[in-house]
């Protein structure tokens, strides 16, 4: 799900919605980012993430995947330009006394900004770099990531693992359906992102346009389940993929259609599941 679901996507043209940022960023931490655990875990596990790994997060929000790779020694540093809100969660997560079960090393770095920020003399260079925000739901979300990450290549070692994520097949992608109406409600903007279904080659022509050589990859479930509508509703305005809806239309509609749209999903005990299945690929540097 970072995404984006890793950070927030913003509308590209009239007016942005007025929400309460610091709310969608804790609704974001706690009822929506859990739902790409197995993703970051699929990852941490192939790569062998330990006490030697020196991570980079590219748009780390609110720093559980960061946290994850913490809990396995890893140096963690994470970077995000247009989330304060999140990384101020994060900052909380992986202080060390924060009672998340894990000790950071004293070497963990946040830095609202790019990977430009981080770096400097005396800074060991990164062994592994993670952009776990997913693309492929919403036209454009890609955009700028290429350049991103080649601006990142120089603060690695050579061979370093890049990691893209994205969403799979929308036939495996229930919640394909329920973001369709964010692209509907947002549709009189004409000129904001909208939603498409993802394609094959996706993560493979980021890399390719980065300079990067893909080395590998592979699909993990992660189902979206909420313990009833609220919840469902709340976590997925939290991803910021309504964001254009709400300002065109308004927040009173947007809730009532994504309601409807939920319906078919809900079970006999109220709560809410959508299988999903998200892609990642790793790539190389150069």
């Amino acid at each position: 799900m970072t995404p984006t679901l890793v950070q927030p996507h913003l509308p590209r043209a009239g007016a942005t919605p007025r929400v309460d940022r610091c709310a969608r960023a804790r609704d974001w931490a706690e009822i929506q980012e859990r739902m790409l655990v197995p993703l970051y875990e699929a990852v941490y596990e192939r790569l062998d993430v330990s006490g030697k790994t020196r991570l980079l997060g590219l748009g780390c929000g609110s720093g559980l995947a960061l946290l994850m790779a913490a809990s396995r020694g890893a140096s963690v540093t994470g970077v995000d330009p247009s989330a304060p809100e999140r990384l101020a969660l994060a900052r909380e997560r992986l202080l060390p006394d924060a009672g998340w079960g894990t000790r950071p090393r004293g070497d963990t770095r946040l830095v609202e900004g790019g990977p430009a920020d981080v770096s400097g003399p005396g800074v060991p260079a990164f062994n592994m770099v993670t952009a776990f925000q997913p693309i492929g739901c919403m036209a454009g979300d890609s955009e700028g990531l290429a350049g991103l990450l080649e601006a990142t290549a120089s603060l690695t070692e050579r061979g370093t693992p890049v990691v893209l994520a994205g969403w799979g097949p929308p036939e495996r992608c229930t919640t394909s359906s329920v973001l369709r109406v964010a692209a509907k409600l947002a549709d009189p903007l004409r000129n904001t992102g909208s939603w498409r279904p993802a394609l094959r080659d996706d993560l493979e022509e980021v890399a390719q346009r980065a300079g990067l050589k893909p080395d590998g990859s592979g699909r993990v479930a992660c189902p979206f389940g909420y313990a009833d509508t609220e919840s469902a509703v709340r976590g997925l305005l939290s991803t910021g993929l309504f964001d254009a809806a709400v300002g065109a239309t308004d927040q009173v509609q947007v809730d009532k259609e994504l309601t409807e749209a939920l319906h078919p999903h809900q079970r006999r005990d109220g709560t809410v599941w959508m299988p999903n299945v998200f892609r990642y690929l790793i790539a190389r540097t150069p």
